[in-house]
């Protein structure tokens, strides 16, 4: 398997690996790589400790990287995933917040080792694509949601 010229490089205190497999049964197209042990003591480990994991999530190639406490997830990065309908928002949402994540606003929500997601479905991203009224209204049903409410979204969008 060759290196891909570009990786996202995802910064976990300690559980890179039980991160990239919840990932890898999440989300389409996710799936786990090799997994890497630390060849000597580091700040945060010791040799043999889990250093990095591959892993694709929705076809993006990643490396969790365990590199300790000193650089926690902020809501400055996110992973933004398409859904189609309803039923996919509410399966990725609830398999996130469900398994010790937390809920915030706008179709924003964050996972157990603390990364940032937006489950954002398709009709959501081409109303505010758009543009005009319609982008208007679907934004303003937006800004009262914390998982995101395709009928309703559908409803501003047609006015």
């Amino acid at each position: 398997m060759t290196q891909p010229k570009a990786t996202l490089c995802l910064w976990f205190d300690s559980e890179a690996e039980a991160a990239a497999r919840f990932y890898a049964a999440t989300f389409p197209d996710s799936h786990m790589g090799r997994v890497h042990r630390a060849p000597g003591d580091y700040p945060s480990g010791k040799a043999g400790d889990v250093l990095t994991v591959e892993f694709t999530i929705c076809g993006l190639p990643c490396i969790g990287l365990n590199g300790g406490p000193a650089f926690p997830q902020t809501e400055a990065f996110s992973l933004q995933i398409a859904t189609e309908d309803q039923a996919e928002t509410d399966r990725l949402w609830d398999a996130i917040v469900g398994n010790g994540g937390r809920e915030s606003a706008c179709g924003w929500c964050k996972d157990r080792w603390g990364m940032n997601w937006q489950i954002t479905p398709r009709t959501l991203t081409e109303a505010l694509a758009a543009g005009g009224a319609e982008a208007a209204r679907a934004f303003a049903a937006m800004m009262d949601m914390t998982r995101i409410d395709v009928a309703a979204i559908d409803a501003a969008r047609r006015g």
